[in-house]
């Protein structure tokens, strides 16, 4: 608490900011999914197949099921920003996933019924990025002091 004006001063570590933020650009980026004209080829929008032709920017295929998932990932980032631990479970363990992700991008045939999320070659690398990014912010982060 703040004693000169009465106010609670709010302490998160570096990895709790890094997780907040990361969670919240997930949550951002799934709600502008379902935008049409942020998304387009919004008409050919599918619940969960690679016959969904619409791409987020113009660039990234989705579908409503890689929507919702950035949707749920970003308010796990969101809800787990809350302790250091849990922040630093969130990104390095996010970060794995996102890595399993664009391998699982690399090897599948992206015409074919196994890339139900769906991904294209643009969702391969930032996955791949995202996936990096993530364990490296989970690591270097995680043993930081509060910053005020």
């Amino acid at each position: 608490m703040n004693s000169r004006r009465g106010t609670a001063v709010t302490t998160r570590t570096p990895v709790q900011q890094a997780a907040l933020l990361v969670g919240a650009v997930f949550l951002l980026v799934g709600v502008l999914g379902f935008i049409p004209g942020i998304t387009t080829d919004y008409d050919s929008l599918e619940f969960a197949s690679h016959d969904s032709e619409a791409k987020l920017l113009g660039v990234f295929q989705v579908s409503v099921l890689h929507n919702l998932v950035h949707v749920l990932f970003g308010l796990a980032g969101l809800t787990m920003a809350r302790t250091a631990p849990a922040a630093r479970s969130y990104l390095v363990v996010g970060g794995l996933i996102y890595l399993a992700l664009w391998l699982y991008g690399l090897f599948i045939d992206h015409d074919s019924s196994a890339n139900f999320i769906p991904v294209n070659t643009a969702d391969n690398w930032l996955h791949f990025a995202l996936g990096v990014g993530m364990v490296a912010l989970g690591l270097l982060l995680g043993r930081r002091r509060p910053v005020r």
